[in-house]
């Protein structure tokens, strides 16, 4: 199938119609409206006339594909009118500057709902809009370690591991501003009012730490990274080293899965020691588990528990990933549109009447300039009186 087609013949994508002004750069605030733009919104993407979003070329490609650009100043009064100008007709801006940066600009939500009351105004931040830490920096490492995250993520005994996946900038930044979003937006076609949208990633953190919180409800304490029941205490639910250095994981949690796996590992005599008794049993289990699996190169048992439906995969890498036929079929691995540029991951969005396409390759800053200005009213002659003052690029 064709991933690229012409928005006129395309499905009515869901966010047909919504135009979103995107003020944010990196990682948190382009993916969330990257997941915007894939659902059909008109996203902006509003750059300074300097450095801008400084994101290194792959990541801006498949950040910024679905997306016009704009460049303008924010620091001069003209640039600051035609944001103004723009925030009239959006629906959507999402910024990602500390907290009081865009009202001393001129540009915070006071100033634009003033000029659009339905406009859903969201701000993405470390810490939100308010309390102690509100003025705080901070990336991904620090959000998910103050909220008892971090110290949930590694192995019994060693220091609590890092994430290649930042998902404190991911679940907290792209995800949970895209339902603030989504929420505030569907009221606001009812109503005709915004709403502020507050985020701060560590809140979005904390808020999912459901794991450990149980734990913490059961026990009267979280239980240390790798004693817990989803970090390596139980046998039946690790990673096993493989004769050739690979990893096989093993999510047999439930019994019934538990007893397949003993059956396809011809050792019937564990199955009754799914939930061992104590720490030497769970030891001797999972010893034995180990000598088993790592007897054998990676391929053996990726053949060997094909098909066998219980929660047994390999650990693979990225790049074997793309190539897995399953992704592939379902959509999520899309070729470089052009020759040398990087392979796109597919919306993981799917609903009726609606086919994910890439429609636009990601602009280079500035692109679409002319063309957006020209729709919010400003004529030739305006627009070249904007370029010669610097405030926009």
């Amino acid at each position: 199938m064709s991933v690229v087609q012409n928005a006129s013949t395309a499905p009515r994508a869901p966010l047909q119609g919504v135009r979103v002004l995107d003020l944010t750069r990196l990682l948190p605030g382009p993916m969330c409206t990257l997941h915007l733009a894939d659902l059909g919104a008109d996203v902006i993407k509003i750059e300074d006339t300097g450095a801008g979003d400084y994101a290194n070329p792959a990541s801006r490609q498949m950040l910024h594909r679905n997306k016009r650009a704009l460049r303008i100043d924010l620091k001069q009064p003209e640039g600051v009118a035609v944001l103004h100008a723009l925030a009239r007709e959006a629906d959507v801006l999402v910024e990602s500057f500390r907290p009081g940066v865009t009202a001393r600009l001129g540009v915070g939500y006071a100033a634009l709902s003033a000029i659009n009351p339905r406009l859903v105004y969201c701000s993405i931040t470390g810490y939100g809009q308010d309390g102690p830490y509100r003025d705080e920096p901070g990336h991904d490492l620090n959000y998910c370690a103050l909220t008892g995250v971090t110290d949930q993520i590694g192995r019994d005994g060693q220091p609590p591991s890092l994430s290649n996946v930042p998902v404190a900038d991911l679940l907290g930044g792209a995800v949970t501003s895209a339902m603030g979003i989504l929420a505030a937006l569907f009221d606001a076609q009812r109503t005709g009012q915004g709403r502020h949208v507050d985020i701060a990633m560590a809140d979005a953190m904390l808020a999912h730490a459901i794991v450990p919180m149980v734990s913490l409800a059961t026990h009267g304490r979280t239980l240390p990274a790798g004693q817990d029941t989803l970090t390596g205490a139980l046998p039946c639910y690790a990673v096993y080293r493989t004769q050739d250095g690979r990893h096989l994981a093993v999510g047999a949690l439930e019994r019934k899965f538990w007893d397949r796996f003993c059956e396809v590992l011809d050792r019937p005599d564990l199955k009754p020691l799914h939930r061992p008794r104590d720490a030497a049993e769970s030891a001797r289990v999972r010893g034995e588990v180990e000598r088993l699996i790592g007897a054998r190169p990676l391929d053996h048992w990726r053949r060997h528990f094909a098909g066998t439906q219980c929660c047994v995969t390999p650990v693979v890498r990225l790049d074997e990933a793309l190539e897995d036929p399953h992704f592939r079929a379902r959509g999520m691995v899309i070729p470089p549109a052009t020759p040398g540029g990087p392979v796109q991951l597919g919306s993981p969005v799917r609903m009726s009447g609606h086919a994910f396409a890439i429609h636009r390759d990601a602009p280079s800053p500035g692109q679409h300039c002319d063309e957006i200005l020209a729709q919010a009213g400003y004529g030739e002659a305006a627009r070249a009186a904007l370029r010669r003052s610097g405030a926009i690029g």
